[in-house]
């Protein structure tokens, strides 16, 4: 009995102990989102965009992270300005969300994003665009109507558009549209993509034969299969000596299986987790050289985020054993970054990620992530 007396007398201190600093986590993300939901407010054109001019996809990348914070909801006249926007990007003809005429290439990743916009949204009027935008995108989709069988290295995949080679984001963001938008998991679109998502895998395995997999075979991910393999860490890579994986590529792989039905127990998501494991930041994009460490950084954190909610771990173990409070870390480092007008900027200015319109996006989705859980 006087053990037990003595563990009741020592956790009120173990919880007051805990209380400041979740009462820290919760005040640094809630300054950091509201300094970024001020800088949208000042910047918004007047048709309700963001960034239109470099490309209409913007405006749903900010909307869906400004709900996804919890902070705006679509009754926000901001919110509802933008909304509007995206409206005007439907074409009820071809069933997409890209505009009137757009650019083929902008068809897939534009109409994407407009759908995680209009779910975020929660207005049942846009349930039929949704659907229609999801029948859309399972069109784009590399299979048999584009004369590919399940040999070919693009088979299953999403590019920018219906000719656009497939890679492994415009994939990822082909599946959150599908998930998002309520297409059944026993779609065949999700069969499919699971077979080109496991073909951008470092593993060589009965998922995976093609030959440069066998290579480095660490469970990394690259860019994409297609075309005999590319990757982003290095641009004259040889897929006769290998292909290296990178940090956003592998945490959207592992994301893209789980959508796709593949249980985490599964060889691909174990060989996964421990390359990431072995490789956990939040400093940098993992597996990029030194020049290129901070490419797509923003990006990363996003399907970072996103993936290890996915999973479910509210704390991931890294090979050496040491515990990270994800959200928490990956908040303090956008905090970190952030500008003092309240938005984000890539100094390492690829994949448009010098445009602080889109990066303070990306970032706000990631917030949307790293809330903390009460």
């Amino acid at each position: 009995m006087k053990r037990h007396a003595c563990w009741l007398l020592l956790l009120p201190a173990v919880f007051v102990g805990l209380m400041p600093a979740r009462a820290a986590e919760d005040k640094t993300w809630e300054q950091t989102v509201d300094k970024a939901v001020a800088y949208m407010r000042k910047t918004q054109a007047k048709d309700g965009s963001w960034g239109a001019k470099q490309s209409p996809g913007i405006t749903g990348i900010v909307v869906t992270g400004l709900l996804r914070t919890g902070r705006v909801n679509s009754k926000d006249p901001m919110i509802d300005k933008a909304l509007g926007y995206i409206e005007s990007l439907v074409n009820p003809k071809a069933g997409h969300i890209a505009g009137k005429d757009p650019k083929a290439q902008l068809q897939n990743y534009v109409t994407c994003v407009n759908v995680l916009a209009l779910v975020a949204a929660e207005r049942p009027a846009y349930k039929a665009v949704i659907k229609d935008a999801s029948t859309f995108l399972r069109k784009l989709q590399w299979d048999e109507g584009e004369g590919k069988d399940t040999k070919s290295d693009f088979y299953g995949g999403a590019g920018y558009d219906s000719k656009s080679r497939p890679d492994l984001s415009n994939t990822q963001m082909f599946l959150d549209a599908l998930i998002a938008a309520g297409v059944p998991r026993d779609d065949p679109a999700f069969k499919k993509a699971m077979m080109f998502v496991s073909r951008c895998q470092n593993l060589d395995s009965e998922n995976n034969r093609l030959p440069w997999a066998k290579k480095i075979n660490d469970g990394s991910f690259i860019y994409t299969a297609a075309n005999g393999g590319v990757t982003k860490v290095d641009d004259n890579a040889d897929p006769e000596k290998g292909l290296p994986g990178y940090g956003s590529m592998t945490y959207a792989g592992i994301k893209s299986l789980i959508y796709c039905g593949v249980s985490k127990k599964d060889d691909r998501i174990q060989k996964a987790l421990a390359w990431l494991r072995s490789n956990y930041t939040v400093e940098e994009n993992p597996g990029m050289p030194p020049p290129r460490r901070h490419w797509g950084l923003f990006y990363y954190y996003h399907t970072m985020a996103k993936c290890l909610d996915v999973l479910g771990e509210d704390v991931f173990v890294d090979a050496k054993g040491v515990k990270h409070n994800w959200r928490a870390e990956i908040t303090a480092a956008l905090a970190k970054h952030q500008r003092d007008d309240g938005s984000w900027r890539n100094d390492a200015d690829r994949w448009m990620e010098g445009n602080p319109l889109l990066v303070t996006g990306y970032s706000l989705m990631t917030l949307g992530y790293t809330r903390p859980r009460k």
